[in-house]
């Protein structure tokens, strides 16, 4: 007798440690000044959980050379993962422009840029992610704008890219999932975990369902949507 369960369903595996461990494995491997920078951005305390996960770091790269982009803007530095891995990927004469609230931790970021030779490529701003955006505007073309910063304000920081993005451009979001609490949002914790999984599930559903852009969502790590300018 046939299974009742849903062939899609079939196709979905649970990721566990060991399971993240094998896809790890099964990637190509983070280059020294990569593997240090995680190393050192781990040893950082809670905030730690700003990283961006190594699954992805990879195709963040993977996808900058795809688009032979010249032009990447990362919105959150927080140790600088993100913005190296553009940095390995960009055509020559490409820059990234990563910006965040705090240079906290630019020194640790810039440390690592050096290692990997490719300090020369990026141009960090201090501000306010929302700032930044609507100034670069003015006389920037991006090939890629990666949003991985304070959930509130996703819905603004989107708005802002568009007008940034060129055609055929990538908006790229992380953290889309937020747990799984974008399923219910009344599961998370009242005040501001519970209206960060309210505005993510406004975010996913909006840029679904908005005609600018090709849009999927990737079920890596904690979420990451990919959605490219019509």
């Amino acid at each position: 007798m046939g299974s009742s369960t849903p062939f899609a369903e079939l196709k979905h595996v649970s990721v566990d440690q060991a399971t993240r461990d094998y896809l790890l494995e099964s990637c190509t491997p983070p280059d020294p000044a990569v593997s240090a920078l995680i190393e050192r951005t781990e040893a950082v305390g809670d905030a730690a959980g700003m990283m961006v996960p190594a699954e992805q770091l990879q195709l963040l790269t993977m996808l900058t050379g795809l688009l032979q982009a010249t032009t990447v803007v990362d919105v959150g530095t927080f140790t600088g993962l993100s913005a190296l891995a553009f940095a390995r990927g960009l055509s020559a004469g490409g820059r990234v422009i990563t910006c965040d609230v705090t240079d906290k931790w630019i020194e640790l970021a810039r440390e690592h840029w050096e290692r990997a030779g490719v300090a020369d490529r990026i141009d960090f701003r201090l501000g306010p992610a929302g700032r930044t955006l609507q100034n670069l505007a003015e006389d920037t073309v991006a090939d890629l704008v990666f949003v991985d910063a304070d959930k509130m304000n996703y819905l603004k920081y989107y708005e802002a890219a568009v007008p940034l993005l060129r055609r055929g451009g990538l908006l790229v979001a992380d953290n889309v999932l937020l747990d799984g609490l974008v399923l219910d949002p009344e599961l998370a914790e009242p005040g501001l975990p519970r209206r960060c999984a309210e505005t993510l599930r406004v975010f996913n559903a909006r840029l679904a369902a908005d005609d600018r852009f090709e849009t999927v969502m990737l079920p890596i790590a904690d979420g990451l949507t990919i959605a490219r300018k019509r």
